[in-house]
């Protein structure tokens, strides 16, 4: 039995970034925010002040413990921030996450052993900024997948002991074709389309290196950033991915969670949500209860198959906490109202934990 943790998007530039012990340049270009401790004050004004400077471990929370609880044999984050101390903002771009390279101790603080990088915020400062993501994260040991200094680097999938992950974004999520690395430009891991030819080359890339009694992970950032509704030709890419032999589709790009799916005893997470970010007190979408939060575990045997174990948060004072049990029944129930067209249950057993289960 291999138990993998994953997360939805993980943003640690903005008002993160202020609140950790180096802050970067708070400047912003955004429409009606220009520094990045604006966001900080919306927090503050909506749940109370936060301790700045935060520790590394703050963003994390309860977190922390719950991961190291489960005792995952890989944790494959989706980071969704440039760890750079640049400024050359990617041009037509509404928003921009940076964070400082000495706070890299946030993301060492999970124990990260991989991170999925082919998104549409890796590129935010450029190719400086994707070359220092690039080198600060193998400064501290975490691998990278889904980005690069070229095609083949962005497209090669990281390997931890019997775990095989790829990382591949799609314009759907807001990728631009330009960031798609190429033999001479860096960037990321790019799939043009939903065709079953695409589904095919991504599953024989990862396939190439699995071994026998691998587990395959796809982390695919794909579609929009908010609503329930999953996309037929999404769901046919998923459903082509495990027939070629792929473990687990982790999706990944709306900011709430979307519907699970348990396809030939493997599983297909349409959207995990966002982990950590400092969207905090920013008041829209509110029926999505984007303040809620899960945190996935996956776990994979080769003979009987997979199941999922989620542990229901919330983002308070830009740390993670425990979700109150009123919470963590909207979420259960939520997840299985969205998933009812797969067939999908979710329970919650006596710890409060959520299982899923397949019709």
């Amino acid at each position: 039995m291999t138990v993998i943790f994953l997360t939805g998007d993980v943003m640690t530039g903005r008002a993160i970034d202020q609140l950790l012990p180096h802050p970067g340049d708070p400047t912003l270009r955004e429409s009606f925010v220009t520094d990045a401790r604006s966001y900080i004050a919306l927090a503050e004004q909506t749940n109370g002040p936060i301790p700045a400077p935060i520790d590394f471990a703050w963003p994390w929370g309860e977190a922390l413990d719950i991961v190291d609880q489960f005792a995952p044999d890989v944790r494959v984050l989706n980071l969704e921030t440039s760890i750079t101390a640049g400024s050359e903002f990617a041009p037509g771009k509404a928003v921009h996450y940076r964070m400082h390279p000495d706070n890299i101790g946030c993301l060492a603080a999970i124990r990260p052993d991989v991170c999925a990088l082919a998104n549409n915020h890796i590129l935010d400062f450029g190719y400086q900024g994707l070359t220092d993501t690039l080198r600060t994260l193998e400064d501290v040991g975490i691998q990278s997948a889904g980005a690069g200094l070229d095609a083949e680097r962005a497209e090669r999938p990281a390997v931890v002991g019997h775990v095989v992950v790829a990382s591949c974004g799609m314009g759907s999520s807001g990728v631009p074709h330009a960031w798609a690395a190429t033999g001479r430009r860096p960037g990321v891991a790019y799939v043009a389309d939903l065709t079953d030819r695409s589904a095919n080359t991504l599953a024989e890339r990862v396939l190439a290196v699995k071994g026998a009694g691998d587990v395959a992970v796809v982390s695919v950032h794909w579609g929009s950033n908010w609503g329930y509704d999953v996309d037929s030709a999404q769901i046919h890419f998923a459903h082509r991915l495990i027939d070629a032999g792929i473990d687990v589709v982790h999706g990944h790009s709306s900011h709430h969670p979307r519907p699970i799916e348990v396809y030939r005893g493997r599983l297909i997470m349409y959207g995990c949500g966002d982990t950590i970010d400092d969207y905090e007190g920013i008041a829209t979408y509110e029926a999505f209860r984007h303040d809620l939060r899960l945190l996935y575990f996956a776990s994979i045997d080769n003979e009987s198959g997979a199941a999922l174990r989620m542990v229901p948060m919330r983002m308070r004072r830009m740390r993670l906490e425990r979700a109150p049990d009123g919470d963590a029944e909207w979420l259960r129930a939520s997840v299985t109202a969205m998933s009812r067209r797969f067939g999908t249950r979710v329970d919650t057993a006596a710890d409060g934990v959520l299982t899923v289960h397949a019709a």
